[in-house]
C-alpha cells in the first residue's frame, strides 16, 4: 500500500473515532454511550491493524487482538450492569 492511501485511511479512521467520542459525551442514554464506546474501540482496533500494515510489524496485530478481547469483556460487564443493575 502506498503512503498516501494509508494516510487517507488513517484520517478517515481518526474522524470515525472523533465522531464516536462526540456521541459518547453527548449520548442521551447510558446505552447509547456504551454503544459509542464499543464502536470507538472497534475503530481503534482497525487503526492498530493499519499501523501494523504501515510499519510492517506484527506485534501491533497482537496488541490489536488483546485490545479487542479486553474491549469485549468490558462491554459484556457494562451490559450486565445495565441489565441487572448489579
Amino acid at each position: 500500500m502506498s503512503g498516501t492511501a494509508i494516510l487517507v485511511l488513517a484520517c478517515v479512521i481518526t474522524a470515525g473515532i472523533l465522531l464516536c467520542l462526540l456521541r459518547m459525551f453527548r449520548g442521551p442514554t447510558v446505552a447509547d454511550r456504551a454503544a459509542a464506546m464499543d464502536t470507538a474501540c472497534t475503530v481503534t482496533t482497525a487503526l492498530l491493524v493499519l499501523l501494523a500494515l504501515f510499519f510492517k510489524r506484527s506485534v501491533y496485530l497482537d496488541v490489536a487482538l488483546v485490545y479487542s478481547l479486553l474491549t469485549f469483556m468490558g462491554l459484556v460487564a457494562i451490559a450486565r450492569y445495565l441489565e441487572r443493575g448489579v
